[in-house]
């Protein structure tokens, strides 16, 4: 949530046929949740769906990004803090996967170092042998407002480049394996 960070919240008889919270139950579902706080969880009283990320659902490459994208804002958003960097950057990266313009190792590279900069996880001596193009594009990643964040291209090369760094980096910072980079790592496009 943009206002208490992650939450967990449980919606009670949704699998029911005509429950008016069917809607909300499945991942990449984007919208407004209701919710009321009882003793010790939250229990989801109304939503209103905007965004169901139809795109993303209809293609299996997508999908699988999505759930790491997910997976990932998971392990760096706490609970009742402030997370809406972390929303608009999710939102955004969603939003990004099914664009044919846009290669979704890049989208995937700028989501994970935007996210891990955010979080103060970002060791810049993996990127000082980088070239020129490529030190520019770390540096565009971090400080350009995440609305405008998926919108460049790279060449095959600095692509390349840029993914070895990011590899070196996160070895340096992440202690958790991801059970949907063990599915993506298995696919030889990622």
């Amino acid at each position: 949530t943009r206002e208490h960070g992650k939450l967990h919240a449980f919606a009670k008889g949704a699998r029911r046929q005509n429950s008016p919270l069917i809607s909300g139950i499945r991942p990449f579902c984007f919208g407004t949740f209701t919710l009321y706080e009882g003793r010790s969880s939250y229990t989801v009283k109304h939503l209103s769906i905007t965004n169901y990320f139809e795109e993303v659902t209809s293609d299996l490459d997508c999908v699988y990004l999505g759930y790491y994208f997910l997976e990932f804002a998971d392990y760096y958003s706490r609970e009742n803090a402030d997370e809406c960097s972390t929303l608009k950057l999710l939102y955004q990266a969603l939003r990004a996967l099914p664009k044919k313009s846009l290669d979704n190792r890049l989208v995937r590279l700028v989501y994970e170092l935007r996210m891990m900069a955010m979080n103060g996880d970002l060791d810049f001596s993996c990127f000082k042998r980088l070239g020129d193009t490529a030190r520019y594009t770390v540096g565009f990643v971090i400080e350009t407002p995440v609305e405008k964040l998926f919108t460049f291209a790279v060449s095959e090369p600095v692509l390349k480049e840029l993914l070895a760094a990011q590899a070196e980096n996160k070895k340096r910072y992440l202690t958790k394996t991801f059970k949907s980079e063990e599915i993506l790592n298995g696919i030889s496009s990622f």
